[in-house]
């Protein structure tokens, strides 16, 4: 069996609290249709779409939503 693909996500600190950044782990979950591959934390909050090195966020939890994020996205190996 091949190993999964997964990336690492780097998001943004609250807004105004100079908060640290955090990291999500995202896998591939299904080929998303007409807008690529989506991928998606084991969690269910997050649902991006990886073009790159950028993350183009298509669902995000609560704190997050409203906000238009494009986030940096490496390749763990």
């Amino acid at each position: 069996m091949a190993p999964q693909l997964r990336y690492a996500v780097t998001l943004p600190g609250p807004v105004g609290a100079h908060g640290a950044a955090k990291v999500v782990v995202v896998q591939l979950l299904h080929d998303g249709g007409g807008v690529g591959p989506v991928w998606g934390d084991t969690g269910g909050l997050w649902r991006m779409r990886i073009d790159g090195e950028a993350a183009i966020v298509l669902r995000a939890p609560s704190g997050y939503e409203g906000r238009q994020l494009c986030l940096h996205a490496v390749l763990l190996a």
